[in-house]
């Protein structure tokens, strides 16, 4: 093995381009450790390969969505449970006893849900889905169509909050309101029209 040492490597005068690397399979190392490696402002990085280490991930991240309709107090806000999770990265959404996501890593999320109401045909007079961070409502999505009552609404909410990385924690609440008929429900018969979820993101 042989070491070069230069202040400086430029391409030769009427040339533009320099090759690191020739026919045989190479592992170029730049730096080591602690080293800090300067990009100038305005210098395009050209990936025609696979790139890795690179940035950060969106993680922990989960999304769970709630199986089958549910009977609900009327006009009540009431936690969602989404018992069904699409994923999980970071074993920290809890789907079987208090439904609420709980990241161990710090930092800004974006945080969504949605909320499916059905009640009897034309007995349906408002409905909301709820962001509640840490035991309180942060943020509210309504459907309140006044004497022009509905049969199934279908409501979205989101928000970017803080966490702390050790003990925030969001739910998902709704609320089904209805003008007499016989049942009130949160349905997720509609393309599993019930759901939560969140993702860390990158800064």
């Amino acid at each position: 093995m042989s070491k070069v040492q230069v202040d400086t490597i430029d391409t030769r005068s009427g040339t533009s381009t320099m090759q690191i690397g020739s026919t045989n399979t190479s592992t170029i190392n730049i730096g080591v450790s602690g080293d800090t490696v300067n990009i100038p402002s305005g210098v395009t990085i050209a990936n025609a390969g696979t790139a890795t280490g690179f940035g950060g991930a969106n993680t922990p991240t989960f999304e769970a969505y709630m199986g089958a309709d549910v009977n609900t107090t009327d006009n009540a806000q009431t936690k969602i449970q989404c018992q069904n999770e699409v994923f999980d990265t970071g074993n920290a959404y809890d789907n079987s006893t208090n439904y609420r996501f709980t990241p161990q890593t710090a930092g800004k999320y974006f945080v969504y849900g949605a909320v499916g109401s059905i009640t009897d045909a034309s007995k349906l007079k408002e409905s909301r889905a709820m962001i509640y961070f840490n035991g309180s409502r942060y943020r509210t999505s309504t459907s309140d169509p006044r004497d022009n009552y509905g049969y199934h609404y279908n409501n979205y909410v989101s928000a970017i909050i803080q966490f702390n990385g050790s003990s925030d924690y969001v739910e998902l609440y709704g609320l089904t309101n209805k003008e007499g008929g016989t049942y009130c429900q949160f349905t997720s018969a509609h393309e599993k029209s019930t759901y939560f979820g969140a993702y860390r993101i990158i800064e």
